[in-house]
């Protein structure tokens, strides 16, 4: 920790909620303060994808006061918490190493300057407005962009990875066209993209997963579609956020992006 003094939890989850509100998210989400220790000062911040038990290790190495996790590690109601599974061991060694959770998931997808806009900036974008607007102006799930300069696919391809970074991603090109094809406009959705992209007009679809008959709808209805996996497609937007999170509070909190955190899908 270091002279770092910390600061209350209270202030750090104020600064989180005004920059991405708890009200943005969907219904069916599990977001804000998961877990809270009876008492704590924050001093250090570990922001992770996914809060996986060897990310935990991590937390604990770099003596974390709270872990930001973009899932929610905590989704469906638990029941008891015990070492017999692995969300158990990792909500047990939170509260006993007094480490508290938070999570923003489509908080962060919905907000201005959010995941969502990061993903759709893998291409240089004109305009980029929500698909499906929120309740706050320019809040809302989804992008949907105009280019600034039109590309082909191929070139598409090369950028979008450059932007996630992963050296592999998967490519369903529209009925009809090729790698040369043409790239004017653009739809993006982070993670499983499928419900909010469907039927979106668009050159491109990208995004981390799709099922198979919602790809074979996209590329009948004339869009390619790029899936670089559900977490790759989000990871990325923790180096971005961390610049932010460490201009927030300047000296008295370190702020650390997990080593650790990685998609479980590998392409080999």
């Amino acid at each position: 920790m270091g002279d770092r003094k910390g600061l209350p939890l209270e202030m750090v989850l104020k600064k989180l909620d005004d920059f991405a509100p708890q009200t943005l998210a969907e219904s069916w989400d599990n977001v804000g303060l998961l877990i809270e220790p009876s008492s704590v000062q924050i001093s250090t911040i570990l922001l992770t994808n996914d809060l996986t038990e060897n990310v935990m290790e991590e937390a604990l190495e770099v003596k974390a006061n709270l872990i930001i996790s973009y899932h929610p590690p905590i989704f469906r109601a638990l029941k008891s918490i015990t070492n017999s599974n692995w969300k158990g061991r990792i909500v047990s060694a939170c509260l006993e190493n007094r480490i508290a959770l938070y999570s923003p998931h489509t908080c962060w997808d919905s907000v201005q300057n959010g995941l969502g806009e990061w993903l759709a900036h893998c291409l240089p974008v004109k305009t980029c407005i929500p698909i499906q607007a929120g309740t706050v102006p320019n809040t809302g799930m989804g992008r949907i962009c105009e280019l600034a300069n039109e590309m082909t696919l191929k070139e598409a391809v090369e950028k979008v990875k450059c932007h996630v970074g992963v050296p592999y991603l998967r490519l369903a090109i529209a009925r009809g066209k090729s790698l040369e094809s043409k790239i004017n406009t653009l739809a993006v959705c982070p993670g499983s993209g499928a419900s909010i992209l469907a039927g979106v007009k668009a050159d491109l679809y990208v995004t981390g997963e799709m099922l198979h008959h919602d790809i074979l709808d996209a590329t009948h209805i004339g869009s390619h579609v790029i899936m670089c996996n559900h977490s790759d497609s989000e990871r990325g937007y923790l180096k971005h956020f961390a610049q932010k999170l460490q201009s927030w509070f300047a000296t008295e909190v370190k702020v650390v992006v997990s080593s650790r955190d990685e998609d479980p899908i590998t392409t080999i």
